[in-house]
């Protein structure tokens, strides 16, 4: 056993690794549950299996086909998506969604069906896989897809890697002329200035999204930041070209965790202010290259350092339009003065588009993300309470951003819960799963043995 934690460091855990090598392998004898495990970039504990074992996905990495005329690529599901970005760009093709980090695996963008600033135009993840081969631990090999096995296929996309192993997926990317976006900064005032851009913006730009001060209260309440783009034309000769390209890759590193006094109301404040008048003076519409554009966060090496020791908790949620007003204005009015000021924020629209998972987390209307240093039960408080908020909005939770969900608020949040718990295997558990369903699971070990889950 050794100590784990995911990339908020909360909770930490002890489990057991095995790494994987070949997609052919039968899955490794083991007593207890098992999870995939790719590169541990869920925020919460739905990566993590305190007491079992992990199952590294990160040794199959291969590309198995990709077919530069169709955008067609096939790959073993440990492959990153900043390795088929390196594929794919030059050849001039993009991922069809990805989430605010490239240094995910394809298995764990499936698991937990993850979304995009494209969600109005492009749904989620699993809208574009076409297939993948699904392992179980009694040596079963399922080949998935909305046509063959179209029930595991839902089951598993968004399943957050309960239902067996994926080793291999084809996905179906999508075409670019060059690797620019053409970016616009929208300053909006408040709340309801942010609903009007949004509204506006959907029709013409692919890409949407905007940061908002989350210590603005009173008529500032929810102001911020609206930035929307679409990849570039190929005549772009006008544009200014921004300077965030040129430094592109080299990064920069957070070495060393931050004492906890770093970030504070007057940190965060003065932070805000700076950025928020620093950015809506910059020229608009420019060209920025796609990796700052979509994985700012990457180009700072150990970020959630900035936290210190003890961590993060995000609270991700997503709740309907016709709830949408009042219920992000109570969450950002709770969050301004909770006393613990969310250093990140960020605030989008869903769109309409089903996805094909069951599970699945993004639905039509507006989801807010809020990063809080963990302060013990004072960050506890304050995240319980805007879970209730979106609760009584009849909003969700997204799982793979959560470390302190109820049952309760799962068993709200996901109605299919029931229909997908038949569908999981039975050697395959995680720490969230059996948060979320405290009840004791009798589970099988790959020998046959039974164990008890507590």
């Amino acid at each position: 056993m050794s100590t784990s934690d995911s990339w908020g460091r909360f909770p930490r855990v002890e489990q057991q690794a095995r790494a994987l090598v070949w997609r052919s392998d039968a899955l490794p004898r083991v007593d207890g549950p098992v999870l995939p495990h790719g590169l541990g970039r869920s925020y919460g504990d739905s990566c993590l299996n305190g007491g079992g074992t992990v199952l590294l996905t990160a040794g199959l990495d291969r590309l198995i086909d990709f077919d530069p005329a169709t955008g067609v690529v096939r790959c073993e599901s440990g492959v990153s998506l900043d390795t088929l970005l390196r594929l794919a760009v030059p050849r001039g093709w993009f991922l069809p969604v990805t989430p605010g980090t490239k240094f995910v695996t394809v298995g764990g963008a499936i698991a937990n069906d993850v979304h995009g600033k494209n969600h109005h135009r492009a749904g989620t993840f699993g809208r574009h896989v076409r297939r993948f081969e699904l392992v179980r631990s009694d040596g079963s090999r399922r080949m998935c897809s909305p046509e063959e096995n179209a029930d595991w296929f839902g089951a598993t996309i968004g399943g957050l890697g309960l239902t067996g192993l994926v080793t291999w997926a084809e996905v179906q990317l999508t075409p670019i002329r060059n690797p620019f976006v053409v970016q616009e900064t929208v300053p909006f005032e408040n709340l309801d200035g942010f609903m009007r851009v949004s509204a506006e913006s959907e029709a013409d730009h692919d890409f949407t999204m905007s940061w908002v001060d989350c210590l603005a209260r009173g008529r500032k309440l929810g102001r911020g930041l609206f930035y929307r783009g679409n990849f570039a034309p190929t005549q772009f000769d006008r544009l200014p070209l921004a300077k965030s390209h040129l430094s592109h890759g080299s990064g920069l590193a957070v070495p060393v965790d931050l004492p906890g006094f770093c970030l504070n109301r007057l940190s965060v404040s003065a932070f805000n202010f700076l950025y928020y008048h620093r950015e809506r003076t910059r020229p608009s519409p420019r060209l920025v290259h796609y990796d700052p554009f979509f994985y700012p966060l990457d180009s700072v090496y150990g970020w959630n350092r900035i936290y210190g020791r003890r961590g993060f908790l995000q609270f991700q949620c997503v709740v309907p339009h016709a709830t949408a007003r009042d219920a992000l204005k109570e969450l950002l009015e709770r969050s301004a003065r909770g006393g613990l000021p969310s250093f990140l924020s960020v605030l989008k629209t869903f769109g309409d588009l089903p996805s094909p998972g069951w599970m699945s987390f993004p639905r039509p209307g507006y989801t807010l993300a809020l990063d809080f240093a963990n302060r013990g039960e004072k960050t506890w408080r304050l995240v319980e309470e805007l879970d209730r908020v979106t609760r009584e909005a009849g909003g969700a939770v997204y799982p793979a951003k959560d470390a302190r969900m109820s049952p309760e608020s799962f068993a709200a949040y996901f109605p299919q819960r029931e229909r997908f718990s038949a569908y999981i295997d039975p050697a395959f558990s995680s720490s969230f799963w059996r948060r979320v369903n405290p009840a004791p699971l009798p589970l099988p070990s790959l020998e046959g043995r039974q164990v008890s889950i507590p």
